[in-house]
């Protein structure tokens, strides 16, 4: 058997050791503790944002954050698309309604224009006016923010950055995460940079962020005795997986250095050939190139699936792009909003691939895998 090459697995320095050790050393190995708080500042710190909330998960993020943003049962909330079903699952928590807006090709994240008709739809007049937008920034690279966050201010509407994917993406030379009211990134292993799991909350609201904390330790009241006002949450995370977190900001740009070179490998590999296309960001952006993906010609025989099954034969991971929420069965009663006659998401869903973007992957290893794609053309 070949050896493994995968998508995006995580890649381990010294500097984690040295924060986890301090953790064992000073039995902080319980919930909270120095690393969680300094890491809630040194990110906070990077993405140029003043308050974090260091949490389980990217999802718990995106649950606090809808929580929030005060939405309740029967309440709209706007939401990308093409993209994880993580992203929008916590708008069913709180029992909220999904309505899905579709991308555009520019860079395949949330359509200002069928964002507009979404605003025009759920008007608060003829249908209920919308609670909140939960934008992507999908595989890293910036949606057209300035666009969506003007749509936005003009409806008063909350904003919720799903930064996920783009951990050191900027947008006009600003961090992502940074221009909603709201900002997750997830730690998951297979992102940018992880504390094998984990995500934060980010946000200029101190008090938010404060209640955030507050949710996310089981609600309780301050009180010498156990005492709860309303339902809380066990979403903070560990100090040991805070030390993780610590150790890997450090080296957060030499990582999207090197997904960007993988990136760039791949466009120039592909470049003499018309069938394939990579996946696109704006000019004013500057993605983290977290997942390298390829857009397949429609007249192409080719199809994603066949690339996919190629490169399983030799043990290579790859993997399809995100299935649209509209398109998925627990959500068949949602409604979606395009300003095309066709969805945009649902055709780069059919035609595109993730191609595997895992930093620690050899420039020979690439050459394989390219040398593989470019075989079946």
């Amino acid at each position: 058997m070949n050896k493994r090459i995968y998508l995006s697995s995580p890649t381990m320095h010294k500097e984690e050791l040295q924060y986890i050790h301090e953790a064992f050393d000073t039995n902080w190995v319980a919930p909270l503790g120095p690393n969680v708080d300094n890491f809630e500042k040194e990110l906070a710190a990077y993405a140029g944002v003043s308050h974090a909330a260091a949490l389980s998960a990217g999802t718990a993020a995106l649950h606090l954050a809808i929580k929030l943003a005060g939405v309740k049962q029967d309440d709209i909330v706007l939401c990308s698309d093409l993209t994880f079903s993580a992203t929008v699952n916590p708008v069913s928590y709180e029992k909220g309604k999904q309505v899905f807006i579709d991308s555009e090709y520019d860079s395949w994240n949330m359509d200002p224009e069928a964002l507009r008709l979404a605003f025009k739809k759920y008007d608060g007049i003829n249908l209920p006016k919308p609670k909140a937008v939960m934008m992507v920034h999908l595989y890293g690279s910036p949606a057209k923010i300035d666009e969506i966050k003007q749509i936005c201010d003009e409806n008063d509407c909350v904003l919720i950055e799903d930064a996920a994917e783009s951990l050191s993406a900027t947008y006009k030379g600003v961090q992502t995460g940074s221009f909603g009211k709201f900002g997750i990134f997830s730690f998951n292993g297979n992102k940018i940079i992880t504390t094998s799991g984990g995500g934060m909350l980010v946000s200029e609201d101190e008090a938010a962020i404060k209640k955030a904390r507050f949710l996310s330790t089981q609600a309780r009241d301050p009180a010498p005795h156990y005492q709860h006002s309303e339902i809380g949450y066990n979403y903070r995370m560990s100090n040991v997986v805070a030390g993780i977190g610590r150790g890997q900001l450090v080296h957060l740009e030499a990582h999207r250095d090197l997904k960007e070179k993988i990136y760039n490998r791949y466009k120039n590999a592909f470049a003499d050939m018309p069938q394939i296309s990579m996946n696109p960001f704006l000019d004013c952006s500057k993605p983290n190139f977290w997942l390298s993906c390829i857009l397949i010609d429609k007249a192409c025989p080719v199809k994603p699936y066949d690339i996919m099954d190629k490169l399983a034969e030799q043990n290579i991971e790859s993997r399809p792009i995100w299935k649209p929420m509209h398109m998925q069965p627990v959500f068949a009663d949602n409604d979606f909003i395009s300003a095309h006659k066709t969805s945009v998401g649902e055709d780069i869903f059919l035609r595109g691939l993730c191609l595997p973007s895992d930093i620690k992957m050899t420039e020979q290893e690439q050459d394989k895998i390219i040398d593989i794609i470019k075989s079946m053309f």
